[in-house]
């Protein structure tokens, strides 16, 4: 991988991580757009790192107090109803579903979930489903002006049920396309949570499981079958924090009074675009992966 690969994939994932369209999908997709090597699931874990670290800096304030709250709570029983207390333990419980599924399916991970056939119908499916959830929320926020409606959830509503919904939509994201924030924070809009509490949460949820999933991948960057190593992989990683700090800001505020159907309408063009070049042969579905030589693989080469 060149600097220069690295320096894009970098403001890719910096600039799609928070975003609900996909960023495993959007660095496949670039890739495939310049005719580079696919860069692969452990390259796109530890970048995600940077991302997440713009999450760990920007929820900073939050994170302390749940940190300290879940620590009290070890040895107080009282200290367990507070709600830090009880984020930590949440944010414990929404982790397992794609901690086990993460270690079930790596093998599917690194390789047909790739697909870039799967990952065009994933784009458009969670972009309709986003969209359903999107409607259902606003509707229900308009119908609240005029009639008695049962208020949406905040964070302060998050239970044990809720916060493994969310891990087994969070789970989702292992197959690119999903999108990590884009079906947390769908299923936090079916469970009924403001636009504000599903992002916060889902964000907060992503810690655990990508510091994980970058750390255990950390030993694949720079191996002699790889063609991905270090030097351009930690800076990608650091172009991916800087844009992804300002992104985030960005996108918390957005959300607050925006709707999310531009994310759906992008999601579903993009999607139906790729079955199209993949239909009629501009784009061969399997475009810059290795097929078991080793070697570079390119979309005319195959």
């Amino acid at each position: 991988m060149s600097w220069f690969e690295s320096l894009i994939l970098g403001l890719v994932q910096g600039l799609t991580e928070f975003l609900p369209v996909s960023s495993s999908a959007h660095l496949r997709l670039t890739a495939v757009a310049f005719d580079w090597q696919d860069p692969g699931a452990a390259f796109t874990a530890v970048t995600q790192i940077g991302t997440e670290s713009a999450v760990i800096i920007y929820f900073r304030k939050d994170i302390g107090r749940i940190l300290s709250a879940w620590f009290r709570s070890l040895g107080n029983r009282a200290a367990r109803a507070e709600l830090d207390a009880r984020m930590g333990w949440l944010v414990i419980v929404g982790s397992i579903p794609i901690g086990v599924l993460g270690i079930t399916l790596q093998d599917a991970i690194e390789g047909p979930f790739r697909d870039l056939r799967l990952i065009a119908t994933t784009l458009i499916v969670l972009g309709v489903i986003l969209g359903i959830a999107d409607r259902l929320a606003l509707r229900e926020a308009i119908g609240g002006r005029h009639r008695a409606v049962r208020p949406r959830k905040t964070i302060e509503d998050l239970n044990i049920r809720d916060g493994l919904v969310y891990g087994l939509c969070q789970a989702m994201a292992l197959v690119p396309g999903v999108s990590r924030s884009g079906a947390t924070i769908t299923g936090g809009l079916f469970l009924g949570y403001r636009r504000e509490a599903a992002a916060r949460y889902s964000f907060l949820l992503a810690i655990p499981a990508v510091v994980a999933s970058g750390a255990y991948e950390l030993a694949s960057i720079g191996e002699e079958d790889s063609h991905v190593s270090w030097g351009p992989t930690i800076f990608a990683t650091v172009i991916a924090f800087v844009v992804g700090y300002a992104i985030i800001a960005w996108f918390m505020k957005w959300i607050s009074t925006r709707s999310f159907m531009p994310f759906v309408w992008y999601r579903i063009a993009l999607g139906l675009l790729l079955f199209a070049l993949i239909t009629f042969g501009a784009v061969d579905p399997h475009a810059g992966e290795d097929v078991g030589t080793g070697e570079h693989t390119t979309s005319q080469e195959q």
